[in-house]
């Protein structure tokens, strides 16, 4: 006796056929199109954690994902927002500030945790922060605008303002590394893992990160509630670290346009999470990235495709740190 299936004849094998044909062509197109990865410039951390996830999905997931450095968050963020780039890497300062302005912009998890310090040249006498009282610190970000409020809250650690140092203005982290390393300021912020940081420690003879006093986050919430203190040693990932202490932190973010299908973010996820060992070895800071940590109790739109991944993963969203 026929199945009923094959009973209901050629029919409703050829919708059969149609049927696995349409599922071939959507994966055919979803490989075929091009997907933005907006980033940084070249030598920020998150251009290379961007360019890792981006080698993962196109190598181990078929989507042809190309990076496209900006020339800071706040121009990044926009641009995904309004379909210009299917995918972004943002901290997320730069997301809150963005949301009102960026409805389109959906997120699909904290990547992995940012870590950050103010480096001085390692043959300064300068050890903490209250010791930059007085010298030239950069200040101002006009193209990474929430940067200045970190800076404010970093320096508010040490008891010092704006008032108590000599501002030196900068549109970005690589221009503040930049002026640093030409003499023009006594100080640099970036994130650790970030090539520049390297560059600038070979180039200037070694650099120091100063220490943040664990009883000055106090007054830096109140400019910044978002940023905590995590442990750092000294290895070659934490640069200029002498000892053992906490350094300065907040989360990176990854995000899509709402846009880009459901599916496609879902196949992201299980990208990432399937390849952590090739992520790692471009990007050592993707050692913190976990699907369990991608989701936490922020106050933006989640894409449904990474809602749909977490259901089906029985994944909730974690408390702020």
């Amino acid at each position: 006796m026929l199945t009923p299936t094959l009973a209901r004849g050629p029919r409703t094998l050829c919708a059969l056929s149609a049927g696995l044909a349409i599922v071939a062509l959507n994966a055919s197109l979803a490989a075929a199109q091009t997907f933005g990865f907006a980033t940084m410039q070249p030598g920020t951390l998150n251009h290379t954690s961007g360019s890792a996830v981006a080698k993962v999905l196109k190598e181990k997931a078929g989507l042809n994902v190309v990076v496209q450095p900006t020339a800071g968050e706040s121009v990044l963020i926009p641009l995904v927002s309004r379909g210009e780039a299917e995918f972004g890497i943002a901290n997320i300062l730069e997301v809150q500030a963005a949301k009102a302005s960026a409805p389109n912009l959906r997120l699909i998890g904290s990547l992995h945790p940012l870590r950050g310090a103010f480096w001085v040249r390692k043959d300064s006498n300068m050890r903490t922060m209250a010791d930059l009282k007085g010298k030239r610190v950069g200040m101002g970000y006009s193209a990474m605008k929430t940067i200045d409020p970190m800076i404010k809250a970093i320096l508010a650690t040490g008891g010092l303002s704006e008032k108590d140092v000599t501002p030196v203005l900068i549109p970005n982290v690589i221009r503040g590394a930049d002026d640093f390393t030409s003499g023009a300021a006594d100080m640099f912020f970036f994130a650790f893992g970030a090539p520049k940081v390297r560059e600038v420690d070979a180039t200037v003879g070694g650099i120091r990160a100063l220490e943040i006093p664990e009883n000055g986050m106090a007054a830096s919430k109140k400019i910044l509630p978002e940023g905590y203190l995590s442990p750092a040693v000294p290895n070659p990932f934490f640069v200029g670290v002498e000892k053992p202490m906490g350094v300065y932190s907040w989360d990176n973010m990854i995000f899509a346009s709402s846009k880009v299908s459901d599916e496609v973010v879902y196949k992201v996820i299980e990208a990432l999470e399937s390849n952590k060992a090739e992520l790692v070895a471009i990007q050592p800071a993707l050692r913190e990235f976990s699907v369990e940590a991608l989701y936490k109790n922020y106050d933006i739109p989640y894409h449904p495709g990474a809602l749909k991944y977490f259901k089906d993963k029985n994944i909730t969203a974690k408390s702020l740190n």
